[in-house]
């Protein structure tokens, strides 16, 4: 189920690369560098929106060995969407340092037996901080790597349906390294550019629960993420 969502991320991906990448060739000329424009500018600030694939990665207790009653426990991924602002400074030539504070609307599931399932819907407040490595610009594109550190707190953990006495508690603090790749496309008056990333939790996130069974099975869980950003920048 995992490298499925991957395999369809990165279609999509590839897919919205190939429009861009034909549009841009069909609105400017090929002498034509924009992005000599921005290079000057030492910070700039954006957008980005975007889609993201969240899910659990769990281990079993003990317990889960012993029981009769639950004899499945995994985690379900599902669709939400995100829209962060985006402030980059530049350090030098090939490097940036990124900082993108926004929502991040997900929802996520544990599945029990294969039948019963748990689902958590979640709105993150998120603070990446990450750094960007961009290779030499070739007619306006450029790719990158980027990675680094977020934080995400749950503002929808405090209401009611979710501090239900039968459902799992997840902890609403959550810090998670992140990975990715994208490119760059420079136009007149702003950057695009499409960005993949992977987020994965540093820490166990499950507010154990000893009179719930579903609880009981678990001993560790922890965040992770696929995350589609369409960004706009200038």
């Amino acid at each position: 189920m995992h490298s499925v969502h991957r395999r369809e991320i990165v279609g999509i991906f590839l897919i919205f690369l190939g429009v861009f990448t034909s549009l841009q060739a069909q609105i400017r000329s090929r002498d034509n560098y924009n992005y000599l424009d921005f290079q000057g500018k030492s910070y700039y600030f954006g957008m980005a929106f975007g889609t993201n694939f969240s899910g659990y990665r769990i281990n079993q207790s003990t317990f889960f060995i012993g029981n009769d009653s639950i004899r499945i426990a995994e985690g379900k991924r599902k669709g939400g969407f995100n829209i962060h602002m985006i402030a980059n400074l530049k350090m030098g030539e090939y490097f940036d340092f990124r900082f993108l504070p926004g929502f991040a609307f997900s929802y996520r599931s544990f599945l029990f037996n294969g039948l019963e399932e748990k689902q958590v819907e979640s709105v993150f407040f998120e603070m990446p901080f990450s750094l960007r490595y961009k290779s030499q610009p070739y007619k306006d594109k450029r790719v990158f790597v980027t990675g680094g550190l977020k934080y995400n707190y749950d503002i929808a953990s405090s209401s009611k349906t979710r501090q239900a006495p039968t459902l799992i508690k997840i902890s609403p603090h959550d810090f998670q390294w992140e990975v990715g790749f994208g490119m760059q496309f420079f136009y007149p008056f702003f950057i695009f550019s499409p960005e993949v990333k992977y987020s994965r939790g540093l820490g166990n996130i499950l507010i154990y629960n000893k009179d719930l069974n579903q609880s009981k099975v678990l001993e560790n869980v922890t965040s992770q993420i696929f995350t589609l950003s369409f960004n706009f920048e200038g």
